[in-house]
């Protein structure tokens, strides 16, 4: 890159580092120069690209808050009748919960930031809505809900367990909430 150009992907190198130093040490392990390093950038950069920490922090957890979406979407879209959105819910949940251990410590993470702090808390209240939309083309909005209390908790269980549930398992649990529609 010839000198006085910028580099167009700074950005985004700045926000993966930040998932993947979060994913290594926490949110408590997080700082503006282990990032820079991380991401091969200037330290200076971090303040011309973010305001804070804070301001970091939000838009990697954003960012990855729609890479889940998008999982959902992929899972989701193609489904038409009622036995086929049970399997795609079900595949959905073994696919989160048998993803990488980064994405399990990442939503981790997240929900414990929200746990304490509004601006994160607001964060999980807007995947939430999105996902239950997602549900809610194929299901009513009660049941959306139901179904997604269960794949957060089948996924957070299912990667946590040593035996996990069978796939059976789990589908059977999405066909008794989602019998009676």
């Amino acid at each position: 890159m010839a000198t006085g150009q910028t580099d167009p992907r700074r950005r985004e190198r700045i926000l993966a580092a930040t998932l993947d130093l979060i994913a290594e040490e926490g949110v408590a392990g997080v700082s503006h120069r282990k990032i820079a390093a991380r991401a091969g950038v200037p330290l200076g950069s971090m303040t011309y690209h973010f305001t804070g920490i804070d301001e970091l922090l939000l838009e990697a957890f954003t960012g990855y808050a729609d890479h889940v979406v998008t999982v959902f979407e992929h899972h989701l879209t193609g489904a038409g009748t009622p036995e086929e959105v049970r399997e795609a819910v079900t595949d959905l949940i073994h696919t989160l919960s048998e993803g990488p251990r980064r994405d399990l410590i990442l939503v981790q993470e997240l929900y414990t930031l929200a746990a304490r702090r509004e601006p994160y808390r607001a964060l999980c209240a807007r995947w939430m809505r999105r996902s239950r939309t997602l549900l809610e083309l194929h299901f009513p909005p009660d049941t959306a809900r139901q179904l997604d209390a269960l794949i957060e908790g089948l996924t957070l269980h299912r990667a946590l367990d040593d035996t996990p549930a069978d796939r059976e398992l789990t589908r059977e649990t999405v066909r008794r909430i989602t019998s009676a529609d």
